[in-house]
C-alpha cells in the first residue's frame, strides 16, 4: 500500500493528523528532500527505511515502491504542500496502477494558504475578489497557451503564483499587460511557515526590485490582488444582522 501524503508548506506541525499518523506507521518513506521540512522525518519509526527523492528519477522511485510491496511494507510518498498542486503525482499513480499497487492520498496545506496565514489574508473579500487563481510561469515545465499569465490577469482576481520567484521581472510585465494596475498590491512570501519565513508587501510593478533587494530567487510564492491591502471590501452577508440564513432570522429593517 502506498500513501501519498501532503507534508504541508513547511512547519512540521502543519501536517495533518492523518499525515502524521501515516508517517508513524510507515515502513518506507520516500520524501521530496528539496522542499520537505526534514523535521517531519522525526515522526518516522526508528526502523523505517527513508529515501530522499531529490536525486531519484520516476523509475527509481517506482522501483523502491515495488520492492516495498514485494516485502509487504507500507510506503509513504511524502510531497511538499498538498500533493495535488505541482506534485507530479499523476505519473506515479499511473505507474502504480499498471502494477496493480493500491494507493491513497492524504491532503496537505499548500504554500498559498501558508502564505495567506503569514500575512493574515482573506483571499476572497466581498466586492473585491471571490476567486483565487493558482498558477505558475512557464519554465522547464511548459504552461498551456490558454493559461497564460496575461489571460488570468485579465480577471483581476486574486492570484497565487508558484515556482516563479526567479522570473519576477517578466512576471511583473505580463501581469500588467494582462490587466493588473501597476500599483496593484502584491506580496512575496519566502518559505511560508518555515522558521526562516520572510514576507514582503509591494506592488506588481515592484516585484522584481523587492526580490532583488532581499535576495529572494526561489522557494517563494507570489500573491497578487487588491485583497492584500484589504481595503474597500464589503461586509459579508454571513454575519449581517439583517441577513436571514438557514440558522438565523435576520432583523426586519422596517
Amino acid at each position: 500500500m502506498v500513501n501519498f501524503v501532503g507534508a504541508g508548506c513547511g512547519a512540521a506541525d502543519l501536517i495533518t493528523l492523518r499525515g502524521k499518523k501515516l508517517l508513524e506507521q510507515a515502513d518506507v518513506i520516500i520524501y521530496a528532500g528539496s522542499l520537505v521540512n526534514p523535521e517531519l522525518l522525526q515522526y518516522a519509526r526508528a526502523d523505517c527505511e527513508i529515501h530522499n527523492s531529490a536525486k531519484l528519477t520516476l523509475e527509481q522511485i517506482i522501483d523502491l515502491i515495488v520492492q516495498a510491496e514485494e516485502e509487504h511494507k507500507m510506503t509513504v510518498r511524502l510531497h511538499t504542500g498538498d500533493p495535488s498542486i505541482y506534485g507530479a503525482i499523476r505519473e506515479q499513480m499511473d505507474e502504480l496502477e499498471k502494477r496493480e499497487i493500491p494507493y491513497e492520498t492524504c491532503p496537505g496545506v499548500s504554500a498559498a494558504f501558508g502564505a495567506a496565514a503569514s500575512l493574515n489574508l482573506e483571499f476572497t473579500l466581498p466586492d473585491v475578489s471571490q476567486s483565487l487563481i493558482i498558477t505558475r510561469m512557464a519554465g522547464k515545465t511548459p504552461v498551456p497557451e490558454k493559461e497564460s499569465i496575461e489571460s488570468f490577469a485579465a480577471h483581476g482576481a486574486t492570484m497565487a503564483i508558484y515556482l516563479s520567484a526567479g522570473m519576477l521581472d517578466e512576471l511583473s510585465k505580463r501581469l500588467i499587460a494582462g490587466g493588473y494596475r501597476k500599483d496593484t498590491p502584491a506580496a512575496i512570501v519566502y518559505k511560508a511557515s518555515w522558521p526562516g519565513e520572510k514576507s514582503y508587501q509591494c506592488t506588481v510593478e515592484e516585484l522584481a526590485d523587492t526580490a532583488k533587494k532581499y535576495g529572494i530567487t526561489k522557494t517563494a510564492i507570489i500573491l497578487v490582488g487588491d485583497v492584500i491591502s484589504h481595503g474597500r471590501y464589503q461586509r459579508s452577508c454571513l454575519y449581517d444582522p439583517f441577513f436571514t440564513t438557514e440558522y438565523r432570522k435576520g432583523i426586519d429593517p422596517s
